[in-house]
């Protein structure tokens, strides 16, 4: 009795033993099969991390100052034209008034400059010459400190100069060494125009930083120093202070013009006005220099007003520029003129508005830069060449467009004049192309917007202007629309639209 009890005893604790084998082999399955759930985890939470990057980056609050707003002001204002067009013999003519006025300005200065400038150097392709307008620059405003060592100046600029971060820049040094502040614009507190790729450099590149022995060529002027490819990283975010302004305590000017020498033959314009609004202009770059620095600008305590051929006039910067372009257009009725000088057009909703505005019956006339040259170098037409079949084909031919005779410069300009058949014509000229990156608080950009009646001397100038090149006066200033529409027109507006949906443009 005893035996056979242990026995079956026994039994039973085999069989209990063995049927604890099994259960125990899933259970090691299932852990080493929860490893790939860590993964698909792990990149869930990434990517989740980076949607979230790209929301925030692209919609957060801007810097304060930044999308700034002036009231009006009762001031005078004057334009400054720079043009290259062909001359006899097909000689290339260069008319220069913008780089001549900002010397007289650095030598009528006193009590100070500030001078904010995109593009700012020396640096070409080893294949071309072009005037010094950099250094001459860099000569004067030295000089000037050195008159006048108590004058503050203060010269702003953009990170494209120093081949973001990657090297310093001569002239940059050579005014620092004067007592100059040379201040580099810091870009990132702003929004973020190519957000599926500035995710992922916010969170894995950035941090490394830009500067050391450059091992790359430099594409714009493949005479500059070579660039770290961290540089060329953080160019790839394509974000800049691409303002172009000069003030001092007499005046302020607001231009498309760089005063870079590799940029010496595009045609550009300027407005320059004066009084109460330096006040804001000063206000406006104050907020460019906190991105980056603790200086204080000058402050300005305007004279007593002595207008002579007084204008309303208000300073806008960023995406006020866009809300005072797209109201103007809309506002535009039978019997306007809207006249357009521009470098890039591409922005979707100025597009919309200037083919409302041209089914109203409103003479929407157009000179673009056909994107044919970048700093002597060929270029394939985007975005104006797509843009301006758009535009014609969807107005039904109501938009007329003539292309900017260039050579191997760019028609640079950035203007808007509507002549009103009832009431002041509008003028907005200065840094911002009408695209998505100059208009969409974005880049940092800066614009006179000016209201002033039929005979003001500056609006005289512009009919002038406008009606010189559009029925080429003198000489051949502008082509037919056919110039440079071609077969492949339909594709390069494919790829407008892909970059635009993407924001992997350079314009």
């Amino acid at each position: 009795m005893f035996n056979r009890r242990r026995s079956h005893e026994n039994q039973s604790n085999s069989t209990s033993s063995d049927n604890t084998l099994p259960s125990s082999k899933p259970t090691k399955r299932s852990r080493s099969g929860q490893t790939p759930n860590y993964l698909l985890l792990g990149v869930g939470l990434l990517v989740l991390w980076l949607i979230g990057v790209m929301v925030y980056q692209t919609n957060k609050p801007l810097p304060p100052g930044i999308s700034y707003e002036s009231p009006p002001y009762q001031a005078d204002v004057k334009m400054w034209v720079d043009l290259t067009y062909p001359g006899a013999g097909g000689q290339s003519v260069q008319h220069r008034e913008i780089g001549p006025r900002i010397g007289e300005i650095i030598e009528e200065a006193r009590e100070f400059l500030v001078i904010d400038m995109f593009l700012f150097n020396s640096y070409a392709h080893k294949d071309q010459d072009f005037p010094v307008v950099s250094g001459d620059l860099t000569a004067r405003l030295i000089a000037q400190k050195e008159k006048y060592p108590d004058m503050d100046i203060f010269f702003i600029s953009d990170e494209v100069n120093t081949g973001y971060g990657s090297y310093s820049l001569p002239e940059f040094d050579r005014m620092e060494a004067a007592g100059i502040h040379v201040i580099i614009t810091n870009v990132d507190p702003l929004r973020d125009s190519t957000p599926i790729y500035s995710a992922v450099w916010r969170t894995f590149i950035q941090w490394f930083g830009q500067s050391g022995k450059g091992t790359l060529p430099n594409l714009m002027a493949n005479e500059a120093p070579d660039i770290t490819v961290r540089s060329y990283l953080k160019l790839l975010n394509v974000k800049a202070n691409h303002r172009k302004v000069i003030i001092s305590e007499h005046t302020a000017l607001v231009t498309s013009a760089n005063m870079h020498d590799a940029s010496a033959y595009n045609s550009n314009i300027a407005f320059e006005t004066n009084g109460g609004i330096i006040q804001d202009i000063l206000a406006a770059e104050q907020a460019a220099v906190n991105l980056s620095s603790d200086l204080q600008l000058p402050e300005f305590v305007p004279p007593p007003s002595h207008h002579r051929n007084p204008a309303d006039v208000r300073y806008l910067t960023e995406g006020k520029i866009h809300d005072y372009i797209l109201r103007a257009i809309s506002q535009a009725q039978t019997g306007d003129i809207l006249w357009m000088g521009m470098f890039y057009l591409a922005d979707g909703k100025v597009m919309d508005e200037l083919v409302q505005a041209a089914g109203r019956g409103v003479e929407v006339r157009l000179i673009l830069d056909p994107n044919q040259n970048a700093f002597g170098r060929d270029k394939i037409g985007i975005p104006n060449r797509p843009a301006a079949a758009e535009l014609i084909r969807r107005s039904d031919h109501k938009i007329k467009i003539r292309w900017y005779n260039t050579g191997t410069e760019q028609y640079h300009t950035k203007l808007m004049y509507i002549a009103k058949s009832n009431g002041p014509s509008i003028v907005t000229g200065g840094s911002a192309n009408f695209t998505q990156r100059n208009l969409a608080d974005l880049n940092l950009e800066n614009n006179l917007w000016i209201e002033a009646p039929a005979h003001h001397p500056m609006v005289e100038e512009l009919e002038r202007y406008f009606n010189q090149l559009w029925n080429n006066e003198g000489t051949v200033f502008t082509l037919d629309i056919e110039a440079y529409q071609d077969e492949t027109t339909w594709m390069k507006g494919v790829l407008l639209h892909l970059q635009k949906v993407l924001g992997f443009t350079t314009f």
